[in-house]
């Protein structure tokens, strides 16, 4: 079984990983338990306020992927990878994940990660 995660990060690394499958299994079961909720789910809401500071912060030049990881991988291994190899990690994302938004490069010499 695989796990989904969002990834949002500019150009000075990673910012936000946020579980997907962990926030989706908790709305599940609070709908079993008939537990009141908001009528928004919290993930709309993560991605909403996610996108939503990427679009007022447009000089950091966010990008948010959303991908599938094998089991076993968790925030901790995503996190470290970022900091061990920070062009590298948004490279593979962009290549494996699915883009929910993103502003593009900025400029070459503020930039950790193109």
């Amino acid at each position: 079984m695989s796990e989904t995660y969002i990834l949002s990060w500019d150009q000075t690394g990673l910012e936000a990983c946020i579980n997907v499958t962990d926030i989706e299994k908790e709305e599940m079961w609070n709908t079993l338990k008939s537990v009141e909720t908001n009528r928004t789910s919290r993930l709309n809401t993560i991605i909403q306020n996610l996108t939503l500071r990427a679009r007022f912060n447009t000089q950091r030049h966010y990008e948010i992927y959303a991908i599938d990881v094998a089991d076993g991988i968790t925030k901790e291994d995503l996190e470290s990878m970022f900091n061990d190899d920070p062009q590298g990690s948004p490279d593979l994302i962009r290549i494996r994940g699915r883009r929910i938004y993103s502003m593009g490069t900025a400029e070459p010499d503020r930039v950790v990660i193109r």
